[in-house]
């Protein structure tokens, strides 16, 4: 169990390191780096981290993981209305247009790698998560009356989802914001619209 002090110094270290490996990337990056733009001590480093690289590099992702869901907040948790749905959709488009390469998403599923069973774990639970707030905001318009009845709030989720992992991984190989603003504004228009 951390101290109050070990838990902040341990979180320290590892919102250094995620700033760091957003900018040079995994393999561009040893603890020796991270000890010197967190300015801790190797052993404070294997004090926290005892398996070194492979541990922080799992802290990291962790970090990460929540970074990408507080971004959206607190429009994520409230898609009760098409006003608190508009909200999360500028607000999805700031974000990534403003962090471009330094996106926690990339970092997560491209810099950090899909090979380690654990990392894959942790990127499987945030979609988890973020789906499940776009299905509570697509029941919540039909509840409301807002779209068509048979909509079906799974799949309308899955594509508003994919529309934003998918817009911002072109974002990240191109550096264009214009592939994630089409490819969510069309997610949406898509849920808005209701048979004539």
């Amino acid at each position: 169990m951390l101290t109050a002090r070990g838990a902040r110094t341990r979180q320290r270290i590892v919102e250094g390191a995620a700033g760091l490996l957003r900018e040079r990337g995994v393999a561009n990056v040893n603890l020796d780096d991270i000890r010197a733009v967190t300015a801790t001590s190797k052993s404070q480093l294997f004090h926290y981290f005892p398996a070194g690289k492979s541990d922080l590099l799992l802290a990291v992702a962790e970090y990460e993981a929540e970074q990408v869901l507080a971004d959206q907040q607190p429009m994520l948790g409230d898609l009760t209305s098409w006003d608190a749905w508009d909200a999360w959709h500028r607000r999805i488009i700031e974000r990534y247009d403003a962090q471009r390469q330094r996106c926690p998403l990339s970092a997560l599923t491209s810099q950090l790698g899909m090979a380690d069973p654990a990392t894959r774990t942790i990127v499987t639970g945030l979609y988890d998560r973020w789906h499940a707030h776009l299905v509570a905001g697509v029941r919540t318009l039909k509840d409301a009356g807002e779209i068509d009845a048979s909509v079906d709030a799974e799949e309308s989720a899955t594509a508003i989802l994919t529309a934003v992992s998918g817009g911002a991984g072109m974002l990240m190989a191109t550096d264009r914001i214009d592939y994630l603003e089409v490819a969510l504004a069309q997610a949406l228009e898509g849920l808005r619209r209701r048979p004539a």
